[in-house]
């Protein structure tokens, strides 16, 4: 992209952006294209097209170059822009957190399915918070409950305590640092529901996954060991003990460990009950069970 005697306008940089990228692989072309043109004008992806024969200033295309220059190396664009909109809020994600996935609101919805008649009371465990998508997703849907939030990363923390902030929601959570349960430690018997997105990408997996994951998110959110089941079975063997009576647990998985998933519930021993639904592509995506 030259910026020397050539007017750019924001359709004709559109344009060429959403070309370039696609010579460098970028699959989401024209969306990512739209999105950083849009973050660089401080406008919304609508009024790209309202401002379609807007030129751009010099600065403005400065700004817009460099993130053309992060995203054709496959920075991941939430990355760049330093947001990402999750179950209708527009959170703050850092390269410290995993970047908010849409199939991970089935896991919100999930949750909020069973607490239909209980909806205040409830004290509710979520680990591995990251950028904290998940606790805010449904204190913003069900504020008369006590939630907890624990992570290993400060950095992550600080993510999910500025997410919680902008909205009004950090007086309703607890947050912690703690590897899974050790960051509840002496709350035993007190959780109705758990909930968790851990780490589920086998280790020889994780470099033959797209760039922009392999490449640029968090190791520690999505290496799930040499199985990808690591994380499941530490918090399936330790969640009876966190439990309260009747509670449950809900985790997201990997389209395809159902099975292995369901056969570390039945070794622990004191399950009742596995659901799986499925997500928007119709790939299992969240298992439920209860003590």
């Amino acid at each position: 992209m030259s910026m020397k005697g050539e007017e750019w306008t924001v359709m004709k940089t559109l344009r060429w952006t959403a070309a370039y990228f696609q010579t460098h692989g970028i699959e989401q072309s024209r969306t990512d294209a739209e999105v950083l043109l849009a973050h660089a004008l401080s406008i919304t992806r609508i009024e790209i097209y309202t401002n379609h024969d807007k030129p751009l200033h010099a600065e403005e295309l400065k700004t817009f170059k460099s993130f053309i220059q992060r995203r054709i190396t496959h920075e991941p664009v939430a990355y760049i822009t330093g947001k990402k909109e999750f179950w209708s809020l527009e959170l703050t994600v850092t390269p410290d957190v995993l970047v908010p996935r849409p199939e991970t609101e089935c896991l919100v919805e999930a949750v909020l399915d069973v607490m239909v008649g209980r909806e205040a009371g409830n004290n509710i465990l979520d680990m591995g918070t990251g950028s904290g998508a998940i606790v805010c997703a449904l204190v913003s849907e069900r504020p008369k409950n006590r939630y907890y939030a624990v992570d290993r990363s400060e950095s992550a923390l600080l993510v999910a305590r500025r997410n919680a902030t902008r909205y009004g929601l950090e007086k309703a959570i607890a947050f912690s640092r703690g590897n899974w349960f050790e960051g509840v430690e002496g709350m035993q018997r007190q959780f109705d529901i758990i909930v968790s997105n851990p780490p589920y990408i086998p280790q020889h997996q994780i470099k033959k996954l797209p760039p922009e994951i392999a490449r640029y998110e968090p190791l520690c959110a999505i290496d799930g060991g040499a199985d990808g089941l690591d994380a499941f079975r530490s918090i399936l063997h330790a969640a009876p003990d966190y439990l309260a009576p009747d509670g449950k647990i809900f985790l997201e998985i990997g389209f395809d460990q159902r099975p292995a998933v369901s056969a570390i519930i039945e070794e622990v021993g004191c399950y009742r009950g596995f659901v799986c639904r499925k997500d928007y592509a119709a790939k299992d995506r969240v298992v439920q069970s209860g003590i």
